[in-house]
């Protein structure tokens, strides 16, 4: 494994609500002024095997990861506002926070973004970069890309696409292979999105790619073809911070205890720019397939079908100003036990949207980078526990199982972590751990090792 020296730069498309709450909050975690809450890179704690009892050790004593004092950022947006602007107006930080976050949001300028108006119809988009075809995009995006990387010395980058959900379209035959989707981007195919856009421009700057978004890219075969073709590692898609945090955790409970299942009715109501977005139909059914294909991966119908068969999963969002990024969640679950009686779960979550995803964007572009050090290429299924709708190197199914994917993302990081130490002799620490998704590629060079951003007091 390469060493993490020198910045990292993690590169944001959509200058939002989450990239802003996410670079703000890594400003007050290396200023010791906040804790990382929520962050498994800087919070979590793992074993090696043969450790015996014990907490354990922490992640970033384990894998060798950039520091968060080596972070630097660079964005792309459809609006010319710098990041404390759209800070301010997301109104996540409170007034003291944002005076310590200030300056360096206000360096903070995003590059014109990529805009379609059938895909994202309900932004202001005057910032745009000028429509040229898909080919003069790209070189555009690299271009920024390779200034950006000059004005912040950095030998690395990292990119999580935080832009906003794009109207859902069916996917164009043409995303099934490589070749047909260069002479679909040639053609200036419709079908192309901006999302596309930006990951096909990444991994030819050979920048791991993260999909926070529910928009179409790596998961795409032709796009995790590329991924795998230039080396590079990839993630994807659609955060997983709120109410699908909460199903994915209470539904494999359920299964354990082999309770039945009538129904599950699950709406949200927030009022930031995403849930603007989303009270388009078109928008909101993009988030509704990563939001609905969980259960049935987790229940298991086939197996079960006279507990998991024809149940009724309705999910709605619903745009309401006054919440802000404040987000409620409401779940009601009909449920039924010994000899069918019906009983019900009721979940409210009242959760702070960006609050939930900034730590996620933090973890994934460490981890990125770090399995970009480690020659790790493709899709890497074991970051799935990140997202709503993982991307899977295969194909085949995503598991959905929140613990499954928990221990799927601990065995990736052991997997790193000793593929770490066996590159530098060092106490203790497994040999011939396997990853848990994601290929290797040959090569590497002797780690070396920061100091802790933060420590708890």
């Amino acid at each position: 494994m390469s060493a993490a020296d020198g910045p990292l730069l993690v590169l944001m498309p959509g200058l939002g609500a989450v990239a802003t709450t996410f670079v703000g909050g890594v400003e007050l975690a290396r200023r010791r002024l906040a804790p990382p809450v929520g962050s498994f890179t800087q919070l979590g704690r793992l074993r090696w095997p043969g450790d015996g009892g014990g907490p354990g050790r922490e992640v970033r004593e384990l894998l060798p990861l950039a520091g968060l004092e080596s972070l630097r950022f660079g964005a792309w947006d459809v609006a010319p506002d710098d990041a404390a602007t759209v800070a301010s107006r997301a109104q996540v930080f409170s007034a003291a926070h944002l005076e310590v976050v200030g300056p360096l949001l206000r360096q903070i300028r995003p590059r014109p973004g990529v805009h379609d108006p059938e895909r994202m119809r309900r932004l202001r988009a005057d910032h745009v970069l000028p429509r040229h075809g898909h080919r003069h995009t790209i070189a555009r995006l690299r271009r920024d890309i390779e200034e950006m990387r000059e004005q912040h010395g950095a030998g690395r980058a990292v990119m999580v696409c935080t832009v906003s959900t794009e109207t859902h379209r069916p996917a164009p035959p043409w995303v099934r292979d490589l070749d047909e989707m260069e002479r679909a981007i040639d053609a200036d195919a419709p079908g192309v999105t901006p999302t596309m856009l930006y990951a096909y421009a990444a991994l030819h700057e050979r920048v791991p790619f993260a999909n926070a978004t529910p928009n179409a890219a790596v998961e795409l075969p032709a796009l995790a073809e590329l991924a795998t073709r230039l080396g590079v590692p990839v993630a994807g898609k659609d955060l997983k911070s709120g109410q699908t945090l909460i199903k994915t955790a209470l539904a494999p409970a359920l299964k354990a205890r082999l309770l039945g299942l009538h129904g599950w009715f699950s709406t949200n109501i927030l009022g930031n720019r995403d849930g603007e977005v989303l009270d388009d139909p078109q928008a909101f059914r993009s988030k509704e397939l990563t939001k609905s294909g969980v259960l049935d991966s987790i229940l298991e119908p086939a197996v079960h079908p006279e507990l998991y068969g024809g149940y009724h999963h309705k999910v709605s969002i619903h745009y309401y100003p006054p919440r802000g990024d404040d987000k409620e969640g409401w779940d009601n679950v009909d449920i039924f036990g010994w000899m069918g009686y019906p009983m019900q779960v009721k979940v409210d979550f009242l959760c702070r949207d960006s609050i939930l995803a900034a730590p996620l964007v933090l973890d994934l572009a460490l981890l990125l980078d770090a399995a970009s050090r480690g020659g790790r290429v493709g899709v890497q299924e074991w970051l799935s526990f990140y997202f709503k709708s993982p991307s899977t190197a295969d194909g085949t199914l995503p598991v959905h199982d929140l613990f499954a994917q928990h221990r799927a993302l601990e065995s990736g990081v052991l997997s790193l972590a000793d593929a770490a130490r066996t590159s530098v002799p060092a106490a203790g620490g497994p040999r011939g751990a396997t990853a848990a998704g994601g290929s290797r590629r040959p090569g590497g060079h002797p780690e070396g090792r920061e100091a802790k951003p933060w420590s708890r007091r």
